[in-house]
């Protein structure tokens, strides 16, 4: 296991001990379930157009049931000293940060707010406090030789160059011919700026660092393909919930997100499918 997973294991007979990084994630995740739950029990709260309301309500879904358990199992799983309860659990910090950026940002002012700001702040330092404490060489060395870098580095590679030349295409026409895209003005510059911003870096320097079998490639690759995958199934629920509501568009989209949340997730399991448990 890696030395924060080992601080973290041997705190746990006293959870007094145990670093604050691992409680103010459980508040982490217990927030994300409850503004999930809310937002899927209670969607009048929202107060955006149809097809960002629909957007919302299936990103509530995927939170509640899947982002929000999967955090706290990962937390308990280190607890135990489980190399990939801790990678899971970056990740899925690194899911709520840019999760929650769109809801802070994108979303029409609402009760939910103060969530928003802390959803999106307080997964910052955590991650950066966690990943300064990772012995990176430690928990790559426990990752197979069969473990399939050089098609999950293809992944990341295609996955990361096909956002950043579908955002600046959409980008470059709206600045030349002025046709407004699906998403409008302000959709394009919130989704690309997130995108460019904060998934291509990691996609690109993920897969080259992995390619070259680097101690970082291996986490950063757990990390955003993980997260990626995750986010995926927000649009495949969106998408789904789109359709049933009429919105324009939305039914073609289904495959394509459902597509590539199995790609996703094919290079997750690659991944931690070869990582050996801690002895």
């Amino acid at each position: 296991m890696s030395r924060f997973s080992e601080e973290i294991r041997s705190a746990g007979a006293s959870p007094l001990g145990t670093p604050p990084v691992w409680h103010l994630s459980f508040f982490i995740a217990a927030l994300m379930l409850l503004q999930g739950m809310m937002g899927f029990l209670f969607p009048g709260l929202y107060r955006d157009v149809d097809w960002v309301a629909a957007a919302w309500y299936g990103n509530d879904i995927v939170t509640a049931l899947v982002a929000a358990p999967l955090l706290i199992w990962s937390l308990m799983a280190v607890r135990r000293g489980s190399r990939r309860g801790e990678l899971v659990w970056y990740a899925m910090l690194g899911y709520c940060i840019y999760n929650y950026a769109f809801y802070l940002f994108g979303a029409r002012l609402n009760w939910f707010f103060p969530a928003y700001v802390v959803l999106f702040t307080l997964p910052v330092f955590v991650l950066i406090f966690a990943l300064s404490r990772v012995d990176a060489a430690q928990i790559a060395g426990a990752f197979s030789a069969r473990t399939p870098v050089r098609w999950i580095s293809g992944y990341m590679l295609f996955t990361g160059i096909g956002l950043a030349i579908a955002w600046t295409v959409q980008w470059l026409n709206f600045m030349l011919t002025g046709a407004v895209p699906d998403v409008g003005e302000e959709g394009l510059k919130l989704i690309a700026s997130l995108d460019l911003a904060y998934m291509v870096p990691w996609f690109l320097l993920g897969a080259v660092l992995l390619l070259q079998r680097r101690p970082w490639g291996y986490i950063i690759a757990v990390i955003i393909t993980l997260k990626g995958a995750t986010y995926t199934l927000v649009l495949v629920f969106s998408s789904t919930i789109g359709s049933l509501r009429g919105i324009e568009g939305t039914l073609q989209q289904i495959p394509v997100w459902a597509a590539w949340t199995l790609a996703g997730g094919l290079a997750v399991w690659g991944l931690l499918g070869n990582l050996q448990p801690a002895r």
